[in-house]
């Protein structure tokens, strides 16, 4: 008789999610709403990548705290996230800063946001804490992170990322011996230090930790009371632990989930208006890097209820058609021509429009005649009838937030200055 398999550690975990962050190089995109609450890949939402790999690694206690903006992320949560069940021990906490501790203070950082609501995490009798960040777009098997925590003995373990020497001084670096334990832990060094037999690689935290839950508490309650702290997990928890106690590194490549033979590990910060245009734009090709279409582990949502997409008219300069794009439910292409482009609900493209390398929010209306390349477009945009953007990069500038890349960011109030 076989020996029982242990019990997944996922079920012992709680997950607690950092969704407070404004995201400000998204410029407008985060005018109304926080970085996590940010559409992504047709129907999701950024957040949508970290609670789904909760989940989908066994995970079901999970906590989010939210601060900046958060009534559109608070909503999503609401209708996508409710089906946790408490008699199946499961629980999920939408945690806005709400002055718990003090009547004067928000969440000032990451740490700190865990350690205002230390009672409530408490309450689930949890025996380890998964750190995440909400804002990155990556598929995780954390039950890998879990176990390596728990075999090698660590205080920490953190997520870490392997990333080109020459790319890594924007990121918090880990400095490593040959046995993945971290010697030191360096906040965006000007000279990042390289791997272990790897001369031309650094190894860059992923804002993602695991913690035996007991000496968590005990670590923010020590952090609360030094008037000098950040409160934050990248400045002052992960440094003083791994001068002091015993902090692992856990490399993605090990826990990254891929799709068939595809040996790549996916892994995007969408923190610019060029890169989520780029990781949005690059779902379209004929095998992305990331696979939407992975039914072994998916990313749940709020699914809403939409009549199929739907192309009308078949005349010579007057078909609706898309090539290499995604089309959400909801969206009717009249007349129009699409490609390389990702359409999310419920967007209206009229006849004569010609739109290359778009990524269209929900609910935008294209004019009859618009030619749009390389632009990203908020949730519902009127785009006026005949409007050329793409063209003529300088003349684009003056009218759009348009980036050094080219890429044209629109939004309502840009178009209503228009008529001005």
């Amino acid at each position: 008789m076989s020996a029982a398999r242990p019990e997944p550690l996922a079920r012992q975990a709680l997950a607690f999610v950092l969704a407070g962050g404004r995201g400000s190089r998204l410029l407008e995109l985060t005018d109304r709403r926080a970085k996590p609450a940010v559409y992504f890949g047709g129907k999701s939402r950024i957040i949508d990548f970290a609670l789904s790999n909760a989940v989908n690694s066994g995970i079901r206690r999970i906590a989010v705290a939210t601060q900046y903006k958060a009534h559109s992320l608070i909503r999503h949560l609401q209708m996508g996230w409710n089906f946790f069940r408490p008699e199946r021990n499961e629980s999920f906490d939408i945690l806005p800063a709400s002055q718990r501790v003090s009547e004067t203070m928000w969440y000032v950082g990451t740490a700190d946001a865990v350690y205002q609501n230390i009672d409530i995490i408490e309450s689930h009798a949890c025996r380890f804490i998964v750190v995440l960040a909400g804002d990155h777009i990556y598929k995780m098997d954390y039950e890998v992170m879990l176990r390596q925590h728990v075999e090698s003995g660590a205080d920490v373990t953190v997520g870490c990322l392997e990333m080109p020497r020459t790319e890594s001084s924007g990121f918090g670096i880990m400095h490593i011996d040959e046995n993945g334990w971290i010697q030191s832990f360096l906040e965006k060094p000007k000279d990042p230090p390289p791997m272990p037999g790897k001369p031309d690689v650094s190894l860059a935290s992923m804002g993602i930790y695991v913690f035996d839950a007991k000496f968590l508490f005990d670590q923010l309650k020590r952090d609360a009371e030094d008037p000098n702290s950040n409160h934050d997990f990248g400045k002052d928890i992960i440094p003083y632990i791994v001068k002091n106690g015993r902090a692992m590194a856990h490399q993605y490549s090990t826990s990254c989930v891929r799709s068939g033979s595809d040996l790549r590990a996916y892994w995007r910060d969408v923190g610019t208006v060029d890169a989520y245009w780029a990781a949005n734009v690059d779902l379209t090709d004929v095998v992305p890097e990331l696979d939407l279409f992975d039914r072994a582990w998916p990313i749940w949502s709020y699914a809403e209820i939409t009549p199929p997409a739907k192309f009308v008219h078949d005349e010579e300069s007057r078909r609706g058609q898309a090539v290499s794009s995604l089309v959400s439910g909801g969206c009717i292409i009249s007349g129009a021509s699409l490609r390389r482009s990702l359409l999310f609900t419920g967007v209206r493209v009229n006849s004569y429009a010609n739109v290359e390398n778009a990524v269209i929010m929900p609910y935008v209306n294209v004019g009859r005649g618009a030619r749009l390349r390389n632009v990203v477009i908020d949730r519902g945009v009127e785009i006026p009838e005949g409007l050329v953007v793409g063209e003529d990069p300088e003349f684009d500038g003056k009218r759009f937030r348009t980036t050094e890349q080219g890429i044209s960011l629109i939004t309502q109030p840009m178009i209503d200055r228009l008529n001005t």
